[in-house]
């Protein structure tokens, strides 16, 4: 499989996680 990317844009709080074979990776906010 190849590279799943998630995003969750919420009105408060953001997130984006990439998935790459098993384990997800949450990338913190800068």
């Amino acid at each position: 499989m190849g590279k799943v990317i998630g995003i969750d844009l919420g009105t408060t709080n953001s997130c984006v996680s990439i998935m790459e074979g098993k384990e997800p990776e949450v990338i913190a906010n800068a």
